[in-house]
């Protein structure tokens, strides 16, 4: 398998018979030139771009597209009895073959669908100011990385391209999209999740938490969109290293965060100025973990 590398610093390849529509921090968008066979349609590409700290990254991670794609696709097999996906064909442009997919343009739920399972992030920020997290409450005594007694529903508001998103409870979401909306995401939500980590878990993976994104297709029906269960959008953490109490090892840009807030780097994450390039070992390890992530999950390794 090949793909092309779209450009870390977000100027989108120029595709024969698709227009670029989009670009946010990874992913580039294409709507067809003309009639397209399949009906109304969009190219997800995604890039080898990395970000970190609401930062669009200027160094890319090599062949990270092509995991997400990858990877995604093979989670898309694995959940066709619980929820319907976008993805409508692989026939794509040679330049990006491998890191795109044509998919159908859905109205997209403002609504970041998040699982926990585990405590940990800005999920563990929230319960240490008040022993819940967007309005679920949890037992006293939990740490960082302690496994939830049952995986929660943690919605969050779909932030603009540089901005953080908000956690929100239950009731903001039923508000903004409708009751009914609201609990079909949650029970589609917490679905989604509860078979992953059960399939993560025999790999020796766990997976502590994800963010999903839904939206209505043409015939009304809700559809599972973007990107699902990455390295991007989940926390994954080796099995057996697995120690609550701290921050736990992860199949991510953990090596990408650490470095940029070391003093190796000298960057402010605080301030304004962008961060620098990275260094040749930190893009050779994290593009390491993306590799070995895909291949615990699906058992295989990644053909490039």
């Amino acid at each position: 398998m090949t793909g092309g590398t779209p450009s870390a610093e977000g100027t989108a390849p120029v595709l024969d018979g698709w227009r670029h529509v989009y670009s946010g921090k990874v992913r580039d968008l294409y709507e067809p030139d003309g009639p397209h066979p399949d009906g109304d349609v969009v190219l997800v590409v995604a890039s080898d771009r990395i970000s970190a700290y609401d930062f669009v990254l200027d160094t890319p991670i090599p062949d990270k597209g092509v995991v997400l794609t990858q990877l995604s696709l093979w989670w898309f097999a694995q959940l066709e009895g619980v929820v319907a996906n976008h993805v409508v064909s692989l026939d794509v442009p040679d330049a990006v073959r491998g890191r795109a997919m044509v998919c159908q343009r859905l109205e997209m739920f403002p609504v970041e669908c998040v699982a926990r399972g585990y405590l940990t992030g800005s999920g563990l920020v929230e319960y240490r100011e008040g022993q819940a997290v967007c309005g679920v409450p949890l037992p006293e005594g939990l740490v960082d990385g302690s496994r939830l007694p049952e995986p929660i529903f943690t919605p969050a508001t779909k932030a603009e391209l540089g901005d953080h998103d908000e956690n929100v409870d239950f009731a903001t979401v039923a508000a903004t999209i409708g009751a009914d909306d609201a609990e079909h995401l949650r029970t589609l939500t917490l679905e989604v999740y509860s078979q992953a980590e059960h399939l993560a878990r025999e790999r020796g993976v766990i997976l502590a938490d994800t963010k999903l994104e839904f939206g209505r297709d043409a015939t009304g029906e809700i559809v599972l969109g973007d990107e699902v269960l990455t390295p991007d959008s989940s926390r994954f953490w080796p099995a057996d290293l697995w120690a609550p109490g701290g921050a736990q090892p992860s199949f991510d840009k953990q090596f990408v965060r650490d470095w940029l807030t070391s003093d190796a780097s000298g960057w402010d994450r605080h301030g304004t100025t962008p961060p620098p390039p990275l260094p040749a070992d930190v893009v050779e390890r994290t593009r390491a973990r993306y590799l070995e992530a895909y291949e615990r999950l699906t058992g295989s390794p990644l053909a490039l």
